[in-house]
């Protein structure tokens, strides 16, 4: 099938990296192995996180005059060249799909969307118009992929049971394993970089620094591993942003124990969780996690905090641990417990490795989509 590729938080292409970038990337990836002719529909972009309510106007006033435009550029095309039906990525209350909908109307396609998110509590918020924009769009969907249980249970009064699908988070294995393969060499080049003590355990932390909740992570981090006491360890930490100073004054009391990493390509990132021996996140906020799910992929087991959608990343005494919520005593004994005991962290390594390569690839995922898409098109009324 020819299909129309749209992200209303963040395009494809944009120059900010992201978890949410790169997860629009991995489906654009799973729709071209299932088979399918993939375009960008537009690169319309609707987020607005301040809550301004003028602003929001602005943004659907022009979302309406992107959507006229691409059914008049459509309408124009020759049959055989213009799409067969529109996949969104991401949408909710502060980035609602303006254009999907209303083109999908208009030229009889089948509109099906993935990680879509409606959260009650935002009904008669500063989003209110988002909110609803984003409740029509799901009733209309023929298909909504969730990547966690809890995204189904909030879209059930929304949409029928049969067109929700638990596609849960999925990334291409093959550089992850690859970097497992070379560890050793990972390992020393990361010691040599980073000025690191190849006799100690290295703990691992990937994340952007920004204000929120990925500050209040780091916050929670140092004061979890701040409770460790003479236990041997090294915190690498890989990321940057605005709220690096703050998330440096929230790891200080750790003192030398830190090692900076910065911001990394994401060419990189393999080596780096293949070369580490424990992944530690609170995951404040965290929808689900794809650098969970990334460490988990190179054979690195987690301590993560019980958050949301973690549970479906981190399956919890089998690939890591998950700790209460908001409680650094709980996340530091979690920590505490795999680093006291390396076999036991060896074996979760092991078995997080396989559970990604067996349940959580690419592959995976493009044959559920595939499935999905062939039903679409055998059932264009019920799609529609």
């Amino acid at each position: 099938m020819r299909i129309a590729f749209h992200a209303p938080m963040k395009p494809p292409g944009h120059p900010t990296p992201s978890g949410d970038l790169r997860v629009a990337g991995l489906y654009w990836s799973a729709l071209e192995q299932a088979g399918h002719r993939v375009r960008l529909a537009s690169s319309f972009r609707s987020y607005e996180g301040g809550g301004d309510a003028a602003r929001q106007v602005a943004i659907a006033e022009a979302g309406a005059m992107e959507a006229a435009r691409l059914i008049a550029a459509w309408q124009d095309e020759a049959a055989e060249a213009r799409p067969e039906a529109w996949f969104t990525y991401h949408l909710y209350h502060k980035a609602p799909d303006w254009l999907g909908p209303p083109v999908c109307r208009a030229l009889g396609l089948p509109y099906l969307v993935a990680e879509p998110s409606c959260a009650p509590k935002q009904a008669h918020g500063r989003w209110a118009a988002g909110y609803d924009a984003a409740a029509a769009a799901i009733g209309t969907a023929a298909a909504l992929f969730c990547p966690t249980r809890l995204d189904m249970a909030c879209l059930k009064p929304l949409a029928a049971a049969e067109r929700l699908h638990y596609l849960p988070p999925f990334l291409d294995p093959a550089p992850f394993a690859d970097a497992r393969g070379e560890r050793g060499a990972h390992r020393r080049r990361l010691a040599e970089t980073l000025t690191l003590d190849d006799e100690v355990p290295w703990l691992l932390a990937v994340g952007m620094m920004r204000r929120r909740d990925k500050l209040e992570s780091y916050r929670q981090l140092g004061q979890a591993l701040g409770r460790l006491g003479e236990l041997p360890w090294q915190l690498v930490v890989v990321g940057d942003g605005e709220a690096r100073p703050a998330v440096e004054a929230a790891l200080a009391p750790l003192g030398a124990r830190i090692a900076w990493a910065g911001r990394q390509p994401f060419a990189a990132l393999p080596g780096i969780y293949a070369a580490c021996d424990l992944y530690v996140w609170p995951a404040v906020g965290e929808a689900y996690g794809m650098a969970l799910l990334e460490a988990a992929a190179a054979g690195l087991p987690a301590v993560a905090g019980r958050v949301r959608g973690v549970g479906d990343v981190v399956m919890d005494g089998a690939t890591g641990l998950l700790a209460a919520p908001g409680d650094p005593a709980d996340f530091a004994a979690k920590v505490h417990l795999l680093l006291a005991s390396p076999a036991w962290r060896q074996e979760m390594g092991e078995r997080a490795a396989l559970f990604v390569a067996r349940e959580r690839s690419l592959a995976h995922a493009a044959a559920r989509l595939g499935d999905e898409l062939a039903r679409a098109a055998a059932n264009p009324a019920d799609a529609r």
